[in-house]
């Protein structure tokens, strides 16, 4: 199986890399459209500015791409917001896989949220063998409400998206690659669909 992790300068590569590799496969860092799209799954993460981060794929010619990919794709964090339609977060225009805007937390509760929290809701082959209520670990200011492409759910002040799917296109608001048990199982599970 040909695994790529797209690498665009915007991502946290490396704990995903060995992630995969604690799995018993190989992943490969790339920014190439040819061996992107011969991948059998892609992993699109995404630590940082949303702006600056939209600007590195726009660069890349990857703004373009990875809407049009047909193979299981998964976005981490950052990488999830911006395959949404916008973000707040430096007022920009994300890929338009996911229809929703992502927006701010608001006053009412700490940001970002970081750590430990709990993941409910779940409807999709990612989550298959994980139980309500497992614990997952988020690093975020904004975040994506429960819309129609909502997989899975996590409250902070609100319930909001902390997964979502719509066809080929997969996205987790939480790091799995740094989730635990729980994180190495939904890693497993996306490389089996």
């Amino acid at each position: 199986m040909k695994i790529v992790i797209i690498n665009y300068g915007a991502g946290n590569i490396q704990s995903i890399k060995f992630a995969i590799q604690r799995l018993g496969y190989e992943a490969i860092l790339s920014n190439d459209p040819e061996e992107i799209k011969a991948a059998d799954k892609i992993i699109f993460p995404g630590v940082g500015e949303a702006s600056s981060a939209m600007h590195k794929l726009r660069d890349s010619g990857l703004d373009h791409l990875i809407p049009e990919l047909k193979q299981p794709v998964l976005g981490i964090c950052l990488g999830m917001q911006l395959m949404c339609n916008y973000t707040e977060e430096g007022n920009t225009k994300g890929l338009g896989i996911f229809d929703v805007d992502v927006i701010r937390f608001d006053n009412q509760v700490k940001v970002p949220q970081i750590g430990w929290n709990q993941i409910e809701s779940l409807d999709s082959p990612l989550f298959e063998g994980i139980l309500e209520k497992e614990h997952i670990y988020l690093v975020h200011s904004y975040y994506a409400p429960v819309t129609k492409n909502t997989v899975a759910k996590t409250r902070y002040g609100v319930a909001y998206s902390t997964a979502l799917q719509k066809g080929n296109f997969y996205g987790t608001q939480f790091h799995p690659e740094k989730s635990s048990v729980v994180g190495e199982k939904i890693l497993k599970n996306f490389l089996k669909l």
